[in-house]
């Protein structure tokens, strides 16, 4: 072999070298990547309620829980009667069964028989008995007690819609209430493939019926107007324009034209541009807030609480979900004395911009 032919075949044996090289160098590159990549994503699917935290330590018991912090009271209460706790406050209506504030201290916020933040509905947009559709209230569900400014409501994986849960209601230090849901559907027992949740607030005898956001109205010309205003959210009756969506949310969820809950699928003239509202009650304000990747739907009713007992509402919707995924909701409410739209506005701000930074 001359020396020009082994230079040459020295030359390719170095190429060959030097790419398994880079291959060794690129495939050890995305191991590390990995391994760096990996706990960041992991931080975000942390559990953060007991629902998949095997290391989370709480107390049961007890159908109901005291939370206190700042000028705030709230009572948690499960799916069972009030009992001398909570007298004549009905089975079937977990939530907040008292709130309370300072300025208002003898007198809850919700309607004594019922809750708030209650987690009335799970659905798939399909026909079914009341019962399957209000499955939330019928189903067993344990009061878990965290700390004494954090109660949680689990619930095993339903009868019906085979959804397990949890539920965790946290009074911050200002006494804002910060309310996580967690669940994992267990079965695939969704007809149309998405899963529906509302949450209800049924309110005593409030002086208006109306909600308030920031939003698009509609225009004399039929469209949605392009800038943002103060829009007062009245329906004439329940289920008639009840149903506020985010100015982007062009979602459309299939279901039966039969489905009975009329509050869901109708909709209102108005688009919110800011994930928040707000309705009055005897000088008190009740905001209710949310984060924006959420895309809630903001939903009322003049009487769902009874004649004079607004419900001010709101929706979650999980797109094709998957069996043995785990899935979030988070929101905030505040109850505060009102003085103007704006003052509450900016008394909440810090908690807007804390829910638009919480990852998804």
């Amino acid at each position: 072999m001359n020396k020009t032919r082994a230079f040459y075949i020295a030359r390719r044996r170095q190429r060959v070298l030097s790419s398994k090289s880079c291959a060794r160098l690129a495939l050890a590159v995305s191991l590390l990547g990995a391994i760096f990549v990996l706990p960041l994503d992991a931080q975000e699917l942390r559990p953060r309620t007991t629902l998949a935290n095997s290391a989370a330590r709480f107390t049961t018991g007890t159908n109901h829980a005291v939370l206190q912090r700042g000028e705030t009271r709230a009572t948690v209460i499960n799916n069972a009667e009030g009992g001398e706790a909570l007298p004549g406050h009905r089975a079937g209506y977990s939530g907040l069964g008292l709130l309370t504030h300072s300025k208002r201290p003898n007198d809850s916020l919700f309607v004594p028989a019922y809750a708030g933040l209650n987690f009335e509905h799970i659905h798939d947009g399909s026909t079914q008995d009341r019962d399957i559709l209000f499955e939330p209230r019928r189903a067993p569900m344990e009061l878990r007690v965290i700390n004494k400014h954090t109660a949680e409501l689990y619930q095993p994986p339903t009868p019906h819609w085979g959804l397990e849960s949890s539920l965790m209601y946290e009074l911050l230090e200002d006494g804002c209430i910060q309310m996580t849901f967690e669940c994992i559907p267990r079965r695939a027992a969704f007809k149309y493939g998405h899963i529906g949740l509302f949450w209800a607030s049924y309110i005593h005898q409030p002086e208006s019926l109306d909600i308030h956001f920031r939003g698009h109205a509609k225009t004399e010309q039929g469209t949605t107007s392009r800038s943002v205003e103060w829009i007062r959210g009245v329906t004439p009756s329940h289920g008639v324009k009840p149903t506020h969506l985010a100015a982007d949310d062009e979602r459309r969820f299939k279901h039966d034209d039969s489905f009975p809950l009329t509050l869901v699928f109708n909709r209102s003239e108005h688009r919110y541009a800011e994930p928040w509202y707000f309705g009055v009650s005897h000088g008190m304000a009740f905001a209710q807030m949310f984060r924006p990747a959420d895309r809630v739907r903001l939903t009322q009713s003049p009487s769902g609480g009874g004649r004079g007992n607004p419900a001010w509402d709101f929706q979650f919707f999980i797109p094709q979900a998957k069996v043995g995924t785990r899935y979030r909701f988070v929101m905030r409410a505040k109850y505060l004395p009102f003085e103007s739209k704006e003052q509450v506005q900016a008394a909440i701000q810090s908690h807007l911009d804390a829910l638009k930074k919480d990852p998804r």
